[in-house]
């Protein structure tokens, strides 16, 4: 694979980030896209109405909110940006007359697939090219050991054709930790009499536990494994969704690498099964402050206060990796300025996000002129503490991580950095460029 963008790639899909002065001020980030995915699936999913403040109205969520208006389900938005639903209960979803196109969302396509394995019904779920590359064996093999019916492109790729059908109870040995599989059991657990339970090899993201307590499911842990009682009456909540530390991590990480910033984040989700990346950062001596701690909707929320720091590199503790998965392509732009080396192994799994996420890091931080040895499961990193040299066109592969990575890392670069296919920002962190820009980054 090449690190250039393509040749046809539209110029209003590249964006161009210059080094420039320090970062100051203030930020709210968009809604927490794990937790706005599952407020709308158990809002549909419960009796009586739902209303979800701060919802993530990125393209990945509102595929989410368009699959359930497809099957019946009224989803409206008032004139105040709060999502209202009405929801159908366990049995009450309707039969769409149409494929269910989950874009670029693998958490919406695997959730869905746990949904649907128990609906009395045939639906289809399809996405873009990304997704119809990334693996959904893993939610297959459990959904398939409770009785469901799941056909599949070779290598449990999607499209996924699934024929709903009663289903039993599981008790499930988990290969990875992975809060997809784990929600997409759990959730066919919902319409399956008897309790399921899911043992995972390392604790991930506990949002649908969480959120599943609040609605009124019966939920019960034991270390790392946690059971679902099947058939409860999950009733309508309001939900707040918290700022998205996925999306805080690249204001974050910008802040600590520009020399004199000083950045204030409102609101941000500081769930303890994600913030691997706030532990990895302050191990290397970022000034990370947590303000005004407090809870909102069952979810633990923190104001982050960020200064510039001069970082050193680490060795990724294996334990961390599951916490921080998501957020490993603005660490390695946080490595490759830091003194000294870092090492990450143990991550394959970042190998098949929205794209292979070692290999497009590798090419793109070698690009600018950063030293990246790209290992099997992870990478090595020498940092460049004096900054990077730039100057250069680099592809994002379409991914929306790996896209403002490198506009992060561009604000440490001696030439501008231009990122090639940015679009696919908007499924996360729509707003991006703007409030950057609002911090003061060159980003245009």
């Amino acid at each position: 694979m090449s690190n250039h963008a393509n040749a046809g790639a539209l110029p209003s899909d590249t964006l161009t980030a210059t080094a420039g002065g320090a970062l100051c001020g203030a930020m709210t980030l968009p809604g927490d896209k794990s937790i706005s995915h599952r407020a709308i699936i158990l809002g549909a999913l419960a009796e009586g109405e739902t209303t979800v403040h701060h919802l993530l109205e990125g393209e990945d969520v509102l595929r989410t909110v368009a699959a359930f208006r497809a099957m019946g389900v009224g989803i409206e938005r008032d004139s105040a940006g709060i999502y209202r639903i009405q929801g159908v209960g366990l049995d009450g979803l309707a039969e769409p007359d149409d494929v269910l196109d989950m874009g670029n969302s693998g958490t919406a396509m695997r959730l869905l697939a746990g949904v649907l394995a128990s609906q009395p019904f045939f639906s289809i779920l399809t996405g873009d090219a990304s997704l119809r590359r990334r693996p959904m064996g893993r939610i297959i093999t459990p959904l398939s050991q409770m009785g469901a019916r799941i056909l599949s492109r070779a290598q449990g790729k999607a499209p996924l054709v699934i024929q709903g059908t009663e289903l039993m109870p599981v008790e499930y040995l988990s290969p990875v930790a992975s809060a997809q599989v784990k929600s997409a059991v759990l959730l066919a657990a919902l319409n399956t009499a008897g309790g399921s339970s899911v043992r995972e090899p390392e604790l991930s993201r506990d949002h649908t536990e969480r959120m599943l307590t609040a609605f009124g499911a019966r939920v019960e842990r034991d270390g790392l494994q946690v059971t679902v009682e099947g058939w409860p009456t999950l009733t309508g909540q309001v939900v707040q969704v918290p700022g998205d530390i996925s999306s805080a991590a690249f204001p974050l990480v910008a802040a600590l690498l520009v020399p004199g910033s000083d950045v204030t984040l409102h609101g941000v989700g500081v769930n303890p099964t994600r913030t691997g990346l706030l532990e990895l950062l302050t191990a290397m001596g970022g000034r990370i402050e947590w303000l005004n701690q407090r809870e909102q909707g069952g979810e633990p929320v923190a104001d982050l206060r960020v200064r510039y720091s001069a970082l050193r590199g680490i060795v990724v503790p294996p334990e961390v990796i599951p916490r921080a998965i998501d957020e490993f392509p603005i660490f390695f732009v946080a490595a490759a300025l830091a003194e000294g080396e870092t090492v990450l192994t143990g991550a394959a799994e970042l190998r098949v996000k929205e794209s292979d996420r070692i290999q497009a890091m590798a090419a793109g931080l070698r690009a600018l002129g950063a030293f990246v040895t790209e290992l099997a499961d992870g990478v090595r990193i020498v940092g460049r503490p004096e900054g990077l040299a730039g100057g250069v066109r680099v592809d994002s592969f379409t991914d929306h991580r790996v896209a403002m990575s490198l506009l992060v890392a561009g604000l440490r670069c001696r030439a501008a950095v231009t990122v090639a296919r940015c679009a696919n920002i908007q499924t996360s962190f729509p707003g991006f460029r703007e409030q950057m820009v609002g911090l003061g980054a060159h980003i245009q």
